[in-house]
């Protein structure tokens, strides 16, 4: 299926459906969460879909305990198989060591983010992520499918509001990151 065809199919399906019918159209599908501020959004949606989802983390050893914290707790809320995904240890030590990220970055995440995802990626025909239009203004344009780096990206909330986020999680109980409201 083309990505013009892959676009107006989905575009036309609720998010619930978006996630039940990726896996008819995809037999692979890459599930990434920083566990950041709007995961426990996708995290519900794909575990209600598909229970048996792998979810891939990816730990960059720079995390704010509150998010650790929250990914323990989203993995037992919606009992998770989360694995993670590390930098190799002698890269990531010296980006901690040299400070990389206040000089440069770019290379700090290539090392950390990057080269981890590389490592997977190529495993997978699409890569299954919670971005919203609303979160950036560089989003706005994005369709719910985009070629992007060599892998199929799909984003089933790209178009849900703000206010159907926060509704979705008032109507299923779940828990926002313990540093959403301190900004």
């Amino acid at each position: 299926m083309n990505l013009e065809k892959l676009n107006a199919k989905y575009a036309a399906l609720t998010i619930d459906e978006r996630v039940r019918e990726i896996n008819k159209d995809f037999a692979d599908m890459l599930v990434t969460s920083s566990f950041g501020i709007t995961s426990a959004f996708l995290l519900h949606l794909v575990q209600r879909a598909h229970k048996h989802q792998k979810i891939y983390f990816l730990n960059t050893t720079f995390h704010f305990q509150e998010t650790l914290d929250y990914k323990e707790q989203l993995t037992k809320l919606f009992n998770l198989e989360v694995e993670e995904l590390v930098a190799e240890k002698w890269k990531n030590n010296f980006t901690r060591t040299d400070k990389t990220w206040t000089k440069n970055t770019d290379f700090c995440c290539q090392i950390n983010k990057v080269e981890p995802l590389e490592n997977i990626k190529k495993k997978f025909s699409v890569w299954v992520s919670g971005l919203m239009a609303w979160q950036n203004k560089n989003r706005t344009e994005k369709n719910v499918f985009e070629e992007k780096n060599g892998i199929l990206k799909f984003y089933p909330l790209i178009d849900v509001t703000e206010n159907e986020m926060n509704q979705y999680y008032e109507m299923h109980y779940l828990p926002f990151h313990p540093l959403k409201n301190k900004g």
